[in-house]
């Protein structure tokens, strides 16, 4: 990458993380707080938390058609102070009730799509992988740390405290998005970023694509329900203090991510995606039934949950990849579009249900509810067919009429390894699927350059 798109990339991945940083630092902590709050009973507990997942469901893909009329960085900056707003209600209010309006509006700063998109328009087609690379490894890392900062924050300026350090690290997000990120030449919609109207019904309607959809919906409604009840343990019940939680998360999520790092190699180099892919849904229900069983100690806890986060950590980084591979070739932002929503929607199902478990029977609620959602996963998950190990490449070409693009897509269907084409004739660019085993990248080059002396394409 260049040094404008190193710093385009470096940027937004920072903005994404400090957005991030202050959803999940509540996670470990929030629990505590929230029983003291007029109106507190499990399911508002467990509705609070969840509660941003449903607006930023809703509205994650609205923001990011906003953007394309109305600017990138408006709308960003728009989203944000959306999200600072919400976190000074929550942070101000003395109900269960003002925490839920707070945690609504924090959702609705949604902002992610709209990142994306300002990455798309500032990094050329080739380099555009690598930025999202980037971005989605911020979101990882903000987890991590979110689970470490937020018993150490709570031990000095509470929740509400925290609520205050998420309103300023989104306008410092803000700073950064004015003063450190580029300013796009032009902003333009990208199938491989952005949702495109046109292809909802495809995408809606692909079995593969939906199987995937609710594997993410399914993971993060069950990371978001064992919030409730696992700090609980934790502190209840093998005696872990409050202020002492990180050091229980920052080992077991060390762990979790060396017993990932192999399987994600199986999973992709040894070409064994479904194996990994349903072992890890079968580990992560095996891990509620332990926890019903096993948590009386904190050596029982720490190793089921070191389990949980690995197969978790596994599922995270495979499920894009998935995406990525079974989305149509120009499709792919649209796909990625539905996915996103669907976690989102997990989290606040996660969160709703979850909480409603509790009440009826404490912890071991939690932990059938998610081992019932586990089970539906693995129905879901055993039938889904192994996926084509491909890889998307993109090509700026110039074609003048839809005949002219589809003589080019099957000019492209003819070269060693690809196995989809699709040029997209308002973009002028083309979304090349190939076998990451049988594609001779040589021979794509090679097209470039003739496409190019000819007039019918140009290679960026």
């Amino acid at each position: 990458m260049t040094r404008f798109e190193t710093r385009a990339a470096f940027s937004l991945a920072g903005i994404f993380s400090l957005r991030m940083l202050g959803l999940f630092m509540i996670y470990p902590v929030f629990t505590f707080y929230a029983k003291h709050l007029n109106g507190s009973t499990p399911f508002t507990v467990g509705l609070a938390l969840g509660a941003y997942g449903l607006t930023q469901a809703l509205l994650q893909i609205p923001f990011g058609m906003l953007s394309d009329r109305f600017g990138r960085k408006r709308m960003i900056c728009i989203g944000l102070l959306i999200f600072a707003l919400g976190s000074i209600v929550a942070a101000l209010s003395g109900s269960i009730y003002g925490v839920i309006a707070g945690r609504i509006l924090q959702g609705a700063g949604a902002v992610g799509s709209v990142i994306l998109a300002l990455g798309a328009d500032l990094t050329r087609e080739e380099q555009r992988t690598k930025t999202m690379a980037v971005i989605g490894m911020t979101i990882g890392l903000s987890f991590a740390l979110a689970l470490v900062l937020g018993p150490l924050l709570n031990a000095v300026i509470g929740v509400s405290g925290i609520f205050w350090t998420t309103a300023l690290m989104a306008l410092v997000g803000i700073g950064v998005l004015y003063r450190v990120t580029p300013e796009p030449a032009v902003l333009q919609s990208h199938r491989d970023t952005g949702a495109v109207p046109a292809m909802f019904r495809r995408v809606l309607t692909d079995g593969q694509l939906l199987r995937l959809d609710f594997g993410i919906f399914a993971l993060h409604a069950m990371l978001t329900a064992s919030f409730i009840a696992v700090p609980v343990l934790l502190r209840d019940v093998v005696g872990v203090g409050e202020s002492e939680l990180w050091m229980v998360y920052l080992p077991v999520l060390a762990v979790s991510v060396m017993i990932m790092v192999p399987m994600i190699i199986l999973a992709e180099a040894k070409r064994k995606m479904k194996s990994v892919f349903v072992g890890a849904v079968v580990t992560l229900g095996l891990t509620q039934v332990a926890l019903l069983a096993w948590h009386n100690s904190l050596v029982e806890l720490v190793v089921v949950l070191t389990l949980f986060f690995a197969a978790f950590n596994t599922m995270e980084a495979s499920l894009p990849s998935l995406i990525s591979k079974a989305a149509p070739a120009d499709a792919k932002g649209t796909a990625m579009g539905v996915y996103s929503s669907s976690q989102f929607f997990g989290i606040f199902i996660g969160g709703t249900v979850g909480g409603w478990a509790y009440g009826i029977d404490g912890p071991a609620g939690v932990f059938i509810f998610s081992a019932i959602v586990a089970l539906l996963w693995f129905a879901v998950a055993v039938t889904m067919k192994p996926p084509r190990f491909t890889r998307m490449r993109m090509i700026s070409v110039q074609v003048a009429n839809a005949a002219e693009a589809r003589a080019l897509e099957a000019e492209l269907l003819a070269q060693t390894g690809v196995v989809e084409a699709a040029v997209a004739l308002d973009e002028g660019v083309a979304y090349i699927k190939v076998d990451s085993a049988k594609a001779d990248d040589v021979d794509l080059d090679a097209f470039s350059r003739r496409s190019a002396h000819t007039g019918a394409s140009q290679p960026t």
